[in-house]
């Protein structure tokens, strides 16, 4: 089993005790020093790979917070304190979760399996990333998207839309529709531009699933989608380019 190389950060000697335990009681999480200093942490980080800090926010000299604005490349953290006020600012920050002393092993122990999954996840991305499992490799004819806590493997071929809700975009394909947490620009770069257009800021369509063109209108298995004029006339270019009009 791949563990999680963690640290904690607290300036009370009995609450680093407290954390070091339920660290050593975890079988994923791997203990690899404790420090009352926010600045030793750092020291240490710069010298050793940390993948998980428990870190207390209220500190002397420099506070956790502090610590977190710092540093340029970011482990996963996990905020432990005694003052609920702070929660906000360290959801700011993307932190992992948030602890309230006093903590529970379970409560510990759920905000430790949430930072594992989100390793594995990002582990599996990164994989992925250096295999090339995207456009770039034309043997490639599939993509991987994040929907919840797994990467799902989906077809180009099987896709007919794809629709922006929110910060979230929806893949339409015939037999499901994907709910993934993505960006238009990261989208657009992952499919294959031979086969997909954007026809509004909303809306990205695969060419080969078009059944009808009306006017500023695109339909796509009885689903009737907006062409907007930003769009319109680079997507009517390209239809003429492939000679399909």
């Amino acid at each position: 089993m791949t563990r999680l190389k963690c640290i904690a950060v607290d300036d009370e000697p009995l609450a680093l005790d407290i954390i070091q335990d339920y660290i050593i009681r975890v079988p994923f999480l791997e203990f690899q020093g404790r420090f009352e200093s926010a600045v030793d942490a750092l020291n240490y980080m710069k010298a050793y790979p940390v993948e998980l800090i428990l870190l207390d926010i209220q500190m002397e000299e420099l506070t956790g917070i502090q610590l977190l604005k710092i540093l340029n490349t970011k482990p996963q953290v996990i905020l432990t304190t005694a003052y609920a006020s702070y929660a906000l600012q360290g959801y700011e920050l993307d932190v992992t979760d948030y602890l309230l002393k006093p903590i529970s092993f379970e409560r510990f122990l759920q905000a430790a399996n949430k930072a594992y999954e989100r390793f594995i996840l990002l582990s599996e991305e990164r994989k992925l990333q250096e295999k090339e499992l995207v456009i770039q490799n034309p043997k490639i004819d599939y993509f991987f998207v994040k929907t919840e806590y797994r990467l799902q493997k989906v077809n180009f071929n099987d896709i007919l839309y794809i629709e922006g809700q929110g910060d979230y975009l929806k893949i339409v394909t015939r037999d499901e529709n994907i709910m993934t947490l993505q960006s238009f620009m990261r989208m657009e770069e992952s499919l294959p531009a031979s086969h997909f257009v954007r026809i509004h800021r909303s809306y990205i369509v695969a060419l080969d699933k078009i059944d009808n063109i009306v006017k500023n209108q695109v339909f796509i298995a009885d689903q009737a989608l907006p062409v907007s004029n930003t769009y319109k006339d680079s997507f009517f270019s390209i239809l003429q380019e492939k000679g399909i009009i």
